[in-house]
């Protein structure tokens, strides 16, 4: 009545949960009906470890102070608000996408019912003016087989003001939850994964925000994703069994999302200190700069540069474990009279060398997979006491997807010194795959020409050529781009929602450092989830990276397809290149073999 239905998830509620844990969280349940993916997630987690014996994980876990919002309230919305007949119309495949922002709208312009606005009301009361986050608990979420990572909303409120104004940020909240089940990213996500006719009811998550008070800002000292087994190893001598964590300073939305310029902490936990950037530059260049965090003043999220964070502000427990000090960079500074010039590096290298951290979580991550018998990914926090004591809240457990296309064919023609390679990389994501593309879609370097609207049309269009693939079976196909496909910031790369790239292949990012355009090997983010699970295999093209070749210019003989395809956008024609490969003389095969490490594309006729 409270957990689910999947058996696998239930079988592991039973051996873990106790009738005392199941009237705790009858206590804290609004409304009736189950709790969702994500909350019976965490629950399992935090017992599974204090279940175990080898470490005192009441000494290191952070408790929860949690709310659950049952599933049967958002039945209760719908119909109160008269959305049940255009909810039964949107299931239907012809109005499945097309009912979907008017059932979008009606949520949104909904009202709670007076028994439910009671219970708000005493919950935030509870609360009192501390940060909290509502969180999406759908009961299709964070099981075995669908992780829904990123697909519905999760959202901060800084909870400051009155009764009535806290009340009314945090109602908006739940309607902006419950209105992103319609949302076009959720919709392809059920609809490629064969759960559009499902019954999905959205639970919510009520969580107060883990973190402290830094005068008028309040954030965690790190925040990341954990896994228990690493997708990316770069050197033979790494074990991906002993998992991997994506780390940031603040808040954890730097960790699950491809945000601005920014690059999180990716640690491998057999050999924490070792990155695949080395060079003094490299480190400064491809670490977090900017950190997010909930300003009681604004009462809304912000996002603050390091440096500024850093100065006239005391120093926290955890800084001295996470930041160092650039002694030449705030020498520079000073010398051009800049107002702020101290200059900090996000490195964590004290943290990883001085305190239990990499050592806990490998614990953490063993015990978790060992009871679900699967691997994990987990999202965390961390906070330090004034003593220096670590506490570890864990946010979220769930099934790690991993990709498992293993596509080799016996007849495949051999790789010789004859075949044109146009593209070979050791950065990629995948097992051993070998196929044969019949398109190829490319986003030049001329993209970076291009003002924002453009830019923006440019992944409007990938969109539509990611639906006609599918549509008329021009599969498979692979996508090429500057940067980061899915970011939000243009300039970073395309800014294409996942639901426009789904029926993709094979996705390749391409740096081009002189123009700012690099890909993040973003590992443990809600993209990475769409990727294993769509299981899209992954490629970065890293220049001057050793081994990295891309050559465009071989297919140069192929016919650019664009302007047939879309002739009132013509003046794209020299940013987006469509090759359509099927029925040519000229054959694109790629290739990947972890024996040696190296995905390769080549051309054979």
């Amino acid at each position: 009545m409270l957990i689910g239905r999947d058996e696998r998830i239930l079988s592991l509620a039973r051996r873990y949960l106790t009738l005392e844990d199941l009237l705790h969280i009858r206590d804290r349940l609004i409304g009736s009906g189950f709790i969702g993916g994500k909350s019976v997630g965490m629950l399992l987690a935090r017992s599974i470890l204090k279940a175990q014996t080898e470490v005192d994980w009441a000494e290191w876990l952070e408790p929860h102070d949690s709310f659950y919002i049952g599933s049967d309230v958002y039945y209760t919305y719908l119909v109160e608000n008269g959305c049940w007949k255009l909810r039964l119309q949107q299931k239907q495949p012809e109005y499945y996408f097309s009912v979907a922002q008017e059932l979008k709208n009606h949520i949104m312009n909904g009202y709670l019912p007076r028994g439910i606005q009671e219970q708000f009301y005493q919950m935030l009361d509870y609360f009192g003016q501390s940060p909290i986050i509502v969180r999406s608990s759908s009961l299709l979420e964070d099981g075995f087989g669908n992780a829904f990572a990123g697909k519905y909303e999760s959202i901060f409120c800084v909870n400051q003001g009155t009764p009535q104004e806290r009340y009314h940020m945090f109602e908006e909240a739940v309607k902006n939850i419950y209105a992103s089940t319609l949302n076009d990213d959720a919709l392809a996500y059920r609809l490629q994964r064969g759960l559009d006719q499902s019954d999905e009811q959205m639970a919510l998550l009520v969580q107060r925000v883990s973190g402290s008070h830094h005068r008028r800002y309040f954030f965690p000292d790190l925040a990341g994703v954990a896994m228990s087994h690493n997708p990316y190893v770069w050197r033979s001598d790494m074990d991906p069994r002993a998992g991997m964590v994506r780390l940031v300073f603040g808040l954890g939305t730097r960790a699950v999302d491809r945000v601005g310029s920014d690059y999180p902490r990716v640690i491998a936990l057999d050999k924490p200190l070792l990155r695949p950037d080395s060079s003094r530059e490299d480190i400064m260049r491809f670490s977090q700069h900017n950190v997010d965090l909930l300003d009681t003043v604004l009462n809304d999220w912000d996002t603050v540069k390091l440096n500024e964070l850093a100065v006239g502000h005391e120093r926290h427990p955890g800084w001295e474990l996470t930041a160092s000090y650039d002694y030449e960079r705030t020498k520079r500074l000073r010398e051009l009279g800049r107002p702020h010039p101290e200059s900090w590096v996000l490195t964590f290298d004290k943290l990883l060398t001085s305190t239990p951290f990499t050592d806990l979580m490998q614990k953490l991550l063993r015990q978790l997979e060992t009871a679900y018998d699967y691997p994990v990914d987990t999202e965390f926090t961390v906070n330090f006491s004034a003593e220096g004591q670590m506490q570890i809240n864990l946010l979220q457990c769930r099934p790690l997807q991993t990709i498992k296309r293993v596509l080799i064919d016996t007849e495949k023609p051999a790789f010789n010194g004859e075949s044109k390679v146009f593209l070979q990389s050791h950065s990629f994501m995948g097992s051993n795959v070998w196929e044969e593309m019949q398109a190829i879609v490319y986003i030049s370097s001329d993209y970076h020409k291009l003002n924002q609207a453009d830019k923006y049309q440019v992944a409007r269009l990938v969109g539509k050529l990611n639906r006609q693939a599918k549509e008329q079976n021009v599969m498979p196909f692979m996508l090429i781009g500057p940067g980061r496909w899915g970011t939000t910031t243009p300039s970073l790369g395309v800014p294409v929602s996942f639901a426009e790239i789904c029926n993709a292949s094979m996705l390749v990012e391409v740096a081009e450092q002189k123009e700012g355009l690099m890909p993040e090997l973003s590992f443990g983010t809600h993209f990475f989830q769409d990727l294993v699970e769509t299981q899209i295999f992954y490629i970065a093209l890293i220049e001057g990276q050793e081994g990295c070749v891309f050559k465009p210019e071989l297919l140069a003989g192929v016919p650019n397809r664009f302007a047939a395809i879309f002739p009132e956008y013509k003046t794209l024609e020299d940013v987006i290149k469509v090759w359509v490969l099927e029925k040519r003389p000229e054959k694109v095969f790629v290739e990947a073999a972890l024996q040696d490490h190296t995905v390769r594309g080549y051309l054979c006729s």
